[in-house]
């Protein structure tokens, strides 16, 4: 591999990120057993894809300067 990815892009970090999340509400006592971590994950990877979406209109909607 030679190129590189940010790391919010990886579903390795996201379903280990996601694996983290749960089974420390497990240990908290909140219930846990009918979630499908795969979906969660991917329902999570849109909701970054969407906001990183979001935030780069945003952003050159109030840029100041051209691009190029």
């Amino acid at each position: 591999m030679t190129s590189a990815k940010p790391w919010y892009l990886s579903r390795t970090i996201w379903a280990s990120l996601i694996t983290i999340v749960t089974a420390a509400a497990g240990l908290t006592g909140l219930p846990v057993d009918g979630l499908d971590n795969s979906a969660l994950t991917d329902t999570l990877l849109q909701a970054v894809t969407a906001l990183s979406g979001l935030v780069a209109i945003l952003g050159r909607l109030g840029a100041r300067d051209r691009i190029g």
